[in-house]
């Protein structure tokens, strides 16, 4: 007997200032569904999970709920009036003997709930939110951004427990690790349309690029018609008028069907200048430490940087990956050791906080008001690496519209304020490019693109993030911190380190699923003989990551076939050839780690 759905969507339609978000929308939500929400900044995300959640009225539809369905939904901003504490907050729908729900939930989240709300920070108040969703454990769940303000050990623990849920839940999410984990299907926003497709956000971009394959082929055969069409009209229409009237009524309407065609929104118009080239060496960090009171941060590490090198900084919060940063860039001092800098050095640097960003100043004050930025004698033009361009012009390249400009920075989306912030950023030259947490709130193709940029520059990237796949994408070195003040330096990216350090060394960087009393006793055996859990989804999960490694390694062989490419681009060819070793050495360990499950599973069966 099939089972009622635990949510639908029948012909909603929502207007916000006079402009349709959706029209006619339909959606169901079935029992265990597992459903990746994607889509651009801006595209109705949130406010389509906000109807979903029964938050905001539709203008005309219907939702319907199954009776005896409960839905949570992860709010962005949690009202916390009235609570002491967040666990108070988190504990709000639950019985007292249940408090171990989110006292498991605040450990995994990394939260304290006997933090006053009145201190606790956006973050804090966040992952709040998501414990208390995940304590009381609906039949359906909304998240919007859960990964948000979130390390990776926290990500590790909720993928643990979505992926062991036998809950339904949409997903809101641009780490893309993320969702190719827990997805099942995919609903996609596309101009007020919605899609669903029966697949993960693995199978995503395909479809996508399909979808809009098709569609310009349509729009380019409607325009052809409607060029034949035109010319008849101007050649033929003085024979028989009467009779070709109906003709002429038929071009105007395909002309206004073209007019009504929605164009898609296309990506923002960056670009990085890398000026004047660096010394080759960047940074040099000889045995530097640093310990705030009782606390160790970093103990003895050394790394030389050199012109070009892609470095990223993984750990917990709170670990000291942002004050090792600053450590590097001259703005902490060490307790022991030295920092030394190249030459010639330009940095830019976009900073995790958004500091730069002034709260009530408008967009357009934010980057005429920049010295680096000013124009001389020109209120309405900034200067973008070294061209005068006009405020609105520039800013039309970074996706925002003229309405925007002159709205308070406070009025932005999280997205919208990280591309506000590489506005100013990329508006400069330099030849040091310091990112921390770049990635949070960008969407996908935003994603893509940034990483574009950063492949084709030609300086030196520091890069802080929590996003794996990002990571794998752009660093070319990884320096783990995971407490007591140890950082190791790796090769390549997150994969990259993960696989040299190891499956079992790895195992203080991951969140292991809880076990019960069962579990915990059948742990006693021998372990070297049986697969555990970890084990079975290592297994499940090696043939593709050889395969992206096989891939990559086949990518930059074929890049250095180019016999010119030393010649010409010295740079590229060394970072290639480094990518290319590293990728090597890591899958050679993926396959004998393979080999070594493998042999374990066919013991077992």
């Amino acid at each position: 007997m099939a089972r009622a759905p635990l949510l639908q969507l029948n012909d909603i339609s929502l207007t916000f200032g006079g402009e349709p978000i959706f029209d006619a929308l339909s959606l169901v939500v079935q029992p265990g569904d597992r459903v990746a929400l994607v889509g651009r900044n801006g595209s109705g995300k949130s406010t389509l999970m906000k109807v979903m959640a029964g938050l905001v009225e539709p203008d005309r539809g219907e939702r319907i709920v199954t009776p005896g369905t409960s839905v949570g939904y992860m709010e962005q901003e949690p009202e916390m009036k009235g609570f002491a504490t967040l666990g108070e907050f988190a504990m709000s729908e639950l019985d007292a003997g249940e408090m171990y729900r989110v006292e498991m939930a605040a450990e995994g989240l990394k939260f304290d709930p006997d933090r006053p709300v009145e201190t606790a920070s956006g973050g804090e108040r966040r992952r709040a939110a998501l414990a208390k969703l995940m304590a009381e454990a609906p039949e359906l769940m909304l998240l919007d951004e859960p990964t948000n303000h979130l390390d990776i050990e926290a990500i590790g623990w909720l993928e643990t427990q979505l992926r062991e849920t036998r809950k339904g839940y949409v997903l809101i999410s641009h780490d893309r690790a993320f969702l190719r984990e827990l997805s099942r299907a995919t609903l996609w926003i596309d101009r007020g349309m919605v899609r669903r497709q029966e697949r993960g956000f693995e199978g995503f971009e395909a479809w996508r690029d399909k979808v809009w394959e098709e569609e310009d082929q349509q729009r380019h055969k409607l325009n052809r018609k409607i060029k034949a069409e035109a010319r008849w009209a101007v050649e033929g229409i003085s024979a028989r008028r009467k009779r070709n009237q109906g003709r002429v009524r038929a071009l105007q309407e395909l002309r206004a069907e073209r007019s009504s065609q929605i164009r898609r929104q296309g990506t923002a118009a960056m670009a990085l200048d890398s000026g004047p080239s660096s010394g080759r060496k960047v940074i040099e960090a000889d045995g530097i430490s640093k310990r705030y009171d009782d606390k160790l941060i970093l103990s003895e590490f050394s790394i030389k940087i050199l012109r070009g090198d892609r470095v990223a900084f993984v750990g917990p919060n709170g670990v000291g990956k942002t004050t090792l940063l600053k450590m590097l860039m001259g703005e902490v001092a060490p307790d022991t050791g030295r920092v030394t800098h190249g030459t010639n050095l330009l940095p830019a640097v976009f900073d995790q906080a958004r500091a730069q960003l002034a709260p009530e100043m408008s967009l357009w004050e934010s980057l005429t008001g920049d010295i680096d930025m000013r124009v001389s004698g020109q209120a309405d033009q900034v200067l973008v690496r070294g061209q005068p361009r006009h405020v609105v012009g520039y800013l039309k390249d970074f996706l925002f519209d003229e309405r925007q400009v002159r709205a308070p920075v406070k009025s932005l989306s999280g997205g919208e304020k990280a591309r506000l912030l590489l506005a100013k950023l990329m508006a400069r030259e330099s030849n040091l490019l310091v990112l921390d947490e770049p990635t949070n709130d960008l969407d996908i193709e935003t994603l893509d693109l940034l990483q574009e940029l950063l492949d084709d520059y030609d300086g030196t990237v520091l890069l802080v993030s929590h996003d794996r796949d990002f990571l794998d994408r752009v660093a070319s070195t990884t320096i783990a911190m995971e407490g007591d003040g140890h950082a190791t330096t790796y090769a390549g990216g997150w994969s990259d380190y993960r696989a040299q350090r190891g499956r079992d060394e790895v195992a203080p960087m991951e969140i292991k699923p809880e076990k019960t009393e069962g579990k915990a006793a059948k742990s006693k055996q021998d372990k070297s003989s049986k697969l555990n859990f970890t084990d079975k989804h290592r297994l499940e999960e090696l043939p593709g990551v050889i395969a992206r490694l096989e891939a990559e390694i086949a990518k930059l062989e074929g890049l250095l076939a180019d016999a010119d490419l030393f010649t010409r681009e010295p740079v590229k060819f060394k970072k290639a050839t480094e990518a290319l070793s590293a990728r090597q050495a890591a899958l050679a360990q993926a396959e004998e780690e393979w080999l070594t499950l493998a042999e374990k599973a066919e013991a077992e069966g």
